[in-house]
């Protein structure tokens, strides 16, 4: 359950920044829309591999 407490004089629109922000650190979203469709733990593996290479690809041109 989030809680975001809201502050004394303090605007609804900032306090929902805040609830969006918490709800998204959360990963619910993110974890529904990954399960809308199967995939196999070959591919899941597949695609990680490849996203990690992509990762250490982009830090190694940053670091140079």
């Amino acid at each position: 359950m989030i809680v975001v407490n809201v502050k004394e004089n303090e605007s609804i629109d900032k306090a929902l920044k805040r609830f969006k922000k918490k709800f998204e650190k959360t990963g619910v979203l993110r974890e529904l829309r990954g399960r809308t469709y199967f995939t196999k733990p070959s591919v899941k593996r597949r695609t990680e591999v490849i996203k990690a290479a992509y990762r250490q690809h982009m830090q190694e041109q940053e670091n140079k």
